[in-house]
């Protein structure tokens, strides 16, 4: 099951409902929705190594997001979201950072993460899941078609 957060057995009521609950804070006047950004840290690279040296160089990373919710740090779209555009992520004095290949999307991974998520939600909440949250999943897909 496609769960990476172990939630769905908290789940207290119709787990439709639950999402389109959240969905709705973003309806409510005045709302301040909190930004969501993805990091994997023990992502590795072609040759079987670490792509990012972690620990202590994390605060880069949370750097350069606290930068971008204040509108002072550059993104590039992708067809799964916001990557740091070159330069905005401070890699000075690292070695060894491949960051092309860092900021890379393989297609067949995000094609399986994709698949994956269809899957779980059509496991776990068919017919109840709102509208909203399958036109994203459609429009995850179709991106990824056209990589």
């Amino acid at each position: 099951m496609h769960d990476p957060f172990a939630m769905r057995p908290f789940l207290g009521y119709n787990f439709g409902d639950y999402l389109q609950h959240w969905l709705s804070m973003g309806e409510k006047e005045g709302a301040s929705l909190p930004r969501i950004f993805h990091v994997n840290w023990f992502r590795k690279g072609r040759d079987g190594t670490y792509l990012w040296p972690g620990f202590g160089e994390n605060c880069r990373v949370l750097d350069w997001i606290c930068r971008r919710v204040d509108g002072q740090a550059g993104a590039e779209g992708t067809a799964v979201g916001y990557v740091p555009s070159p330069g905005s992520l401070d890699l000075s004095g690292l070695r060894g950072v491949r960051a092309a290949e860092l900021f890379e999307l393989p297609r067949a991974f995000w094609e399986r993460e994709a698949s994956d998520l269809r899957s779980y939600l059509t496991i776990q909440v068919n017919r109840d899941l709102p509208q909203a949250i399958s036109d994203e999943l459609e429009g995850l897909e179709r991106r990824l078609g056209a990589m």
